[in-house]
């Protein structure tokens, strides 16, 4: 079979950004930029729909989280529904020592906290005031120079899979990382 020109998929570089549904312009300010720090960017109106707010926000790495606002709306809270279709949770990426510090500081604010580890990685679980799940994840390696997380977790789950192990653990992702450096 000889194989088309051009392929008939579309291919994805990176999430660009994520955009959910606020209640008002300060609750988002509020969650967003004073509990987890992200820096507000800008704002203009919803192109798309202009009686909502369009907030932007830096969640660290350069790209962008935004959040569509709406003066007459109220915070959802309670939890946000979870059927097919819709965003279980949003996951964000924190260091070692913020993630020790992070329950803390949310059960300081009210927030209550789920703990848990997922053998490769810590999470931590609250809800924003719309009832929207968050996690502050913290990987259980430090990605080599030249590596992608992407690349070590792919080895660590093969590994796993060779190994008829249940779940990736430190040890998978230790001797995937010695046999990536390896290559």
């Amino acid at each position: 079979m000889i194989r088309s020109a051009i392929s008939s998929r579309v291919q994805v570089q990176g999430l660009h950004h994520v955009t959910i549904v606020g209640s008002t312009r300060q609750s988002a300010l509020d969650f967003w930029e004073g509990v987890l720090g992200m820096p507000f960017v800008f704002e203009q109106p919803n192109l798309g729909n202009p009686a909502e707010n369009h907030l932007y926000f830096d969640p660290g790495d350069g790209r962008l989280l935004t959040v569509f606002t709406d003066e007459g709306r109220v915070d959802a809270g309670r939890d946000a529904p979870r059927e097919p279709g819709t965003v279980e949770h949003l996951a964000f990426n924190v260091s070692r020592a913020t993630f020790q510090l992070a329950p803390a500081r949310l059960r300081a604010r009210g927030i209550e906290v789920l703990e848990r580890d997922r053998g490769f990685m810590d999470s931590l679980y609250f809800r924003d005031p719309n009832g929207m799940k968050v996690e502050l994840a913290c990987y259980k390696f430090e990605t080599p120079e030249g590596l992608r997380d992407a690349d070590v977790l792919r080895r660590a789950y093969e590994l796993r899979v060779a190994r008829g192990d249940d779940y990736l653990s430190p040890e998978h992702l230790a001797d995937a990382i010695e046999e990536l450096l390896r290559r």
